[in-house]
């Protein structure tokens, strides 16, 4: 929270000079006497008015222009625009990437953290991803050697499966080399168009490898963060000499997600108030409850400001949210707003029908899966960015060729977007695997191309007999369920050939 408010600022800050303004017309008003009291003071005997008065010696603590003065204070902040927080671009990721270093060696099957210490390990880095839901996280095994298990996803079902097949046993080099996963780590993070962090999962540190973590580099290292998946009496005094690093030990509650979640958040608030290409929030709208408030007040009869603020406020903070009809809330939030609301709730689809803005709306559709309605509301907006989601929507729904179309539109419309002719190779490429696979699996009934003549080997009572043996009558198709059940789901052998492969490949 307080690095959110080290950007605080004011969009229009000219409209702060208002305040000494309202301040002195406030002391001019409050401090001059009332007329009615002169004309009292001449109409009786000094005497007899202080008899008559009732505490009307004594000043009132609360007046009206109080009120207003406040109101009209609040009305300048609002004016001057506070902000903190820049508006995220709804194309891109709305949080920061993650790249998961996991230490994979023999040590991790220590069982002083039940069962062990890697199993533990892989049981939080699940908990984190279903935290992160939606958020893109990547995936590096290390020990000897560092290697890629997965690169930056959205999906968790592709991590779970690679998760449960890393072992000791597929890594291709024993030991404990951090430093080559942290540069596996920051390759994999500079090619992302959002600034990341990196956590390592590890039980121990090699002090050889703080060469690595210290080196200088061009341009700024992302932050580190180590989950030590050891003992809290293991003591691991090397990693506080880490620079712009954060070590926070494993709990067996959420307390670790969460301040690793919290380091996350600072990351990505600082890479958006970094960037100059978005605007800055004005929050300046939050301040119209309050004078909302002191404005119903003002029109109260007989000014009972104290207790009627004190019931307001009251009532404000104890009505409870779901109380309010539906009706009720499009009288206080637009349909964007809603909209924002239900897509921090993860609420996709409501969020995209409650949207009015084109590029939530698309952008929300696209994150609910509707991509070919995510596609329709980016075809409507005329920005290379519409037309790259555009684009991106069609890949997901297997319209390759109207893709390919979309992104050729974004380069036409922005002549230097790395991004767009990404993803234009991407979709040739796949529009070419899927022509190729098509076409060695045509059997030529629909081209005219067939065989010949049909000849049997075995016509003439050579060659070896063969039989034939048919299910039988009564037995049933297999199941959905006991065809997946027959598939070995196992990764482990995947990987080690995949780490081998690669191993085999790197210069020596």
């Amino acid at each position: 929270m307080i690095e959110t408010f080290s950007y605080f600022h004011f969009l229009r800050p000219l409209w702060l000079l208002a305040l000494p303004l309202v301040a002195a017309l406030w002391v001019w008003i409050r401090w001059q006497p009332r007329q009615s009291s002169r004309l009292q003071a001449d109409a009786f005997a000094p005497h007899l008015l202080t008899a008559l008065q009732v505490g009307g010696s004594a000043p009132r603590k609360l007046l009206p222009i109080d009120g207003v003065l406040l109101a009209a204070c609040l009305l300048a902040l609002a004016v001057a625009g506070p902000t903190w927080t820049r508006e995220p671009n709804p194309l891109l990721a709305n949080s920061a990437p993650l790249v998961v270093a996991l230490k994979v060696t023999d040590s991790m099957l220590n069982s002083d953290l039940a069962p062990t210490r890697l199993d533990r390990a892989r049981f939080k880095l699940k908990d984190l991803i279903t935290k992160r839901a939606g958020a893109r996280t990547a995936v590096i095994a290390y020990s000897g050697s560092a290697h890629r298990v997965s690169p930056l996803t959205e999906d968790a079902n592709i991590l779970r499966p690679l998760l449960d097949g890393l072992a000791p046993e597929v890594m291709p080099i024993s030991g404990n080399d951090a430093g080559a996963a942290l540069a596996l780590a920051e390759e994999i993070l500079d090619k992302s168009s959002t600034p990341g962090a990196i956590l390592f999962l590890l039980d121990d540190f090699d002090p050889s490898d703080l060469a690595s973590f210290r080196s200088q580099k061009d341009s700024p290292r992302p932050p580190v963060i180590f989950l030590v998946t050891a003992p809290s009496d293991l003591a691991l005094p090397q990693l506080d000499r880490v620079p712009n690093s954060d070590v926070i030990r494993l709990t067996v509650d959420d307390r670790d997600l969460n301040q690793i979640d919290r380091q996350l958040n600072a990351v990505y608030i600082a890479a958006l108030a970094g960037d100059e290409r978005l605007r800055w929030q004005d929050r300046g709208w939050l301040l119209a409850w309050p004078v909302a408030l002191l404005v119903l007040i003002w029109f109260r009869p007989g000014w009972t400001m104290r207790w009627a603020m004190c019931a307001g406020i009251f009532l404000g903070t104890t009505t409870p949210k779901t109380a309010m009809a539906e009706g009720w809330i499009d009288w206080f939030l637009t349909s964007d707003q809603q909209g924002q609301i239900a897509y921090n709730n993860l609420e996709f689809s409501r969020a995209g029908d409650l949207f009015i803005d084109p590029y939530w709306r698309g952008y929300a559709k696209f994150r609910a899966g509707h991509y070919a309605d995510a596609a329709q509301v980016f075809a409507t907006i005329d920005t290379p960015e519409a037309a790259l989601a555009e684009g991106m929507s069609l890949i997901r729904n297997r319209q390759y060729r109207p893709a390919i179309a979309a992104f050729e539109l974004a380069i036409e419309r922005r002549t230097d977007y790395p991004e767009a002719e990404t993803n234009l190779e991407v979709a040739k490429a796949i529009l070419d695997y899927v022509e190729t696979t098509r076409a060695q699996s045509d059997t030529g009934e629909d081209t005219g191309i067939g065989a010949d003549d049909m000849v049997f080997d075995n016509e003439a009572g050579h060659g070896a007999d063969s039989r034939i043996v048919a299910p039988k009558e009564n037995a049933a198709p297999l199941t959905g369920e006991q065809w997946m059940s027959a598939i070995d789901t196992n990764m482990g052998g995947f990987l080690r050939s995949r780490f081998l492969l690669e191993q085999s490949m790197r210069k020596p």
